[in-house]
Parts: C-alpha cells; structure tokens; sequence
C-alpha cells in the first residue's frame, strides 16, 4: 500500500520518517510512503491518480483548505475547521480528517493544570483554525488571534462562528496584558514570531503554557524566552508526532506506535544540520 504527504515545500518534512517508523513497528513490510511536492493547481490531479494501491495522504501547506472541496466526505471536526490534513481512501471515496486537532490537544495535556485562558493565537492560516477547535476542547471558549494580513483572516473568523468560539483580531505582535494562566499558541513559521519573545522576555506577559509549532529550528527563540520566564512548553514536534499517530491509525486501522515514531523522528532531528 502506498500513502503520502504532499504540500509545497515538503521536501523537509519529517512525516515519512514518522510513518515508516510506523509501518516496520506494525510489521507492514509491503508499506511505503513518501513525500511529494504539490501545489494547489496540482491536487485534483494527483488524486485522481491515486488507485486502489493508495491507503491516505498526509497534507500540509498550502491544502488543508484546498482538499475540502474535492473529498467525498468529510468528518464533522474537519467541516468545522475548513481544513482536512488527512485523506483516507476506502471505498472508493476520499474521506477527510483533521488530526491536527487532537495532536494539539495532546501536545497540550501537560499544560492542563496551569492554562484557564485567556489564549492569543499567533497567527490566521488553516493551523491557527486547528487550534480554535483545540481551544474549544480545552474548555476555552475565546481568544485573541494576531494575524499578519487581517484582510486575509476571513477563513479564520468565519471556522470560529463554526466551533462556537468568539474571536478578537488583534496587531501582529501585541501581547495580552499580564494575566495569570495566558496560553499563547503560535501557528507561524520559524522566525515569524520573534517579536514575541523580545516582549515575553521583556517580561510584558509571561504565558503559563506555549504551544510552539515549528519542530525544526528547535528551540524557537519564542520557545527559548518562554521557558526562561517559566512557561511550560510543547513544540512542533510534540503536535507533528501526535498528529501523525492518529493518521496512521486512520489509515492502517491499527494502533500507532508511538514509542517507535518518537524514536525514529528524533534520531532524524538529531541527524539533521541545525536551522
């Protein structure tokens, strides 16, 4: 059987470690998965070549809102998000997931104790309406989101009248004023967020939790500044390693590996030159 991930750029994602780390702890010897660059234009071909031998395909930027409109179902979570990161072929059908969702959930779990709200997402894409949904399940019921374009976070306003969750939009590099049990979530990439942490080191807001999703460069100067103001900190790892877990089972219909999928994806981390 064969699955993927396909976005544009991928050549430095770690999901095919992830998965066949998986795929040998599962004894799938006849498994194999890759990762394949594509642009939007490129998607509805691509699946269409998908034949029987195809078991799911991993998406990440800039097709997690684009696959919506070429699946033939689509889980309720991912309806609401407006974004699938997971395609599962059965049937003949294309059905898809968001498992970003749950990988932020559990990414998060140790933060539960500390974080009450408020919650500032930086950030406006299709990760950040992942996180809305993630906000919702950790009984968070609203949140200030930095956008970079606020022209542009139409999607994001319109995924929150969807999940229940009431939204401020507020400048790029604003932080809340000191609250106790702030969680700050950042969907963008490494670097983007760097003038947070000149403000959290500056001590203007100290988080309780941060939720970083970069997993290369790691620790993010954002991360660095969030712990050195005791902030507890999951990175991108945690959500990449998470996410990709509940596609292999979605996709095999067999329990992941967890173990065997950190292993192998921090070796490949450890192996690769820094930034």
């Amino acid at each position: 059987m064969r699955a993927a991930v396909l976005g544009s750029p991928v050549a430095h994602s770690l999901s095919p470690v992830l998965h066949t780390a998986a795929y040998k702890a599962l004894g799938l010897a006849a498994w194999n998965y890759e990762a394949i660059e594509c642009h939007e234009a490129q998607l509805p071909a691509l699946l269409r070549s998908c034949g029987p031998d195809w078991a799911g395909l991993s998406l990440t930027m800039p097709l997690k809102r684009a696959i919506m409109p070429l699946l033939d179902r689509a889980e309720p979570l991912a309806g609401e998000v407006g974004a699938a990161n997971t395609v599962v072929f059965a049937g003949g059908t294309r059905r898809g997931y968001n498992t970003d969702v749950p990988g932020m959930v559990t990414a998060l779990a140790p933060a539960g104790a500390v974080v009450t709200g408020p919650a500032l997402i930086i950030g406006a894409g299709a990760t950040a309406c992942a996180a809305l949904a993630a906000l919702r399940a950790l009984g968070i019921g609203q949140a200030e989101v930095a956008a970079r374009d606020p022209a542009r976070a139409g999607d994001l306003l319109a995924a929150a009248g969807r999940l229940g969750v009431q939204v401020r939009l507020v400048p790029f590099g604003q932080l809340p004023r000191a609250r106790s049990g702030l969680l700050l979530i950042s969907t963008v990439p490494a670097g983007a967020a760097d003038i947070y942490a000149e403000r959290v080191g500056a001590a203007a807001a100290v988080p309780a939790a941060l939720l970083d999703v970069v997993y290369q460069p790691w620790p993010t100067r954002l991360a660095d500044a969030a712990a050195a103001a005791g902030a507890l900190v999951a990175g991108g790892f945690d959500l990449l390693l998470h996410q990709a877990a509940r596609q292999v089972e979605l996709m095999t219909g067999q329990a992941a590996p967890t173990d065997a999928m950190r292993e192998a994806g921090l070796a490949e981390l450890s192996a690769r030159p820094p930034g």
